[in-house]
């Protein structure tokens, strides 16, 4: 696979990530996720894609910003900022419509033209300790 090949998939998945479109088609069949901080794993084009749609609309209200993208052959990296407010309980806490801002990566690992692994770093951690935090007003926190 080439460099350009990769970033043809991520840039397609990232465009339909972000505007509510079909993410999911550009999934391996048996794609891997990875929490990596909780070593918690899922597989499956739909149990991923389920799990990603449940995270971004049912737990939270969320609105992920792209800060970085690095593409090479078979891989990618994205910097992000998860921009959310708490809907529903997430590890333990209670729905408080609480705001979060939080920098994360995704690590991807791309087959053909369809992402096989992704690997989450940071974004479990910077949530809970973001609910467990005294909340702040949104401008506060530069939402």
């Amino acid at each position: 696979m080439s460099r350009d090949a990769t970033q043809r998939t991520v840039d397609a998945y990232l465009e339909a990530l972000f505007t509510g479109g079909d993410f999911g088609r550009h999934f391996a069949p048996d794609v891997l996720w990875t929490t990596m901080e909780t070593g918690e794993t899922m597989r499956g084009r739909e149990t991923v894609r389920d799990f990603i749609i449940t995270f971004h609309t049912k737990t939270f209200d969320a609105h992920p910003q792209l800060v970085h993208l690095a593409v090479d052959d078979g891989v990618a990296a994205v910097e992000a900022v998860f921009l959310g407010t708490q809907l529903q309980e997430f590890q333990g806490i209670a729905a408080s419509g609480a705001e979060v801002r939080v920098p994360y990566t995704v690590f991807y690992d791309v087959t053909g033209d369809r992402i096989t692994a992704l690997r989450a770093y940071s974004l479990t951690s910077g949530i809970v300790e973001q609910l467990r935090a005294p909340q702040t007003t949104g401008a506060a926190m530069g939402i």
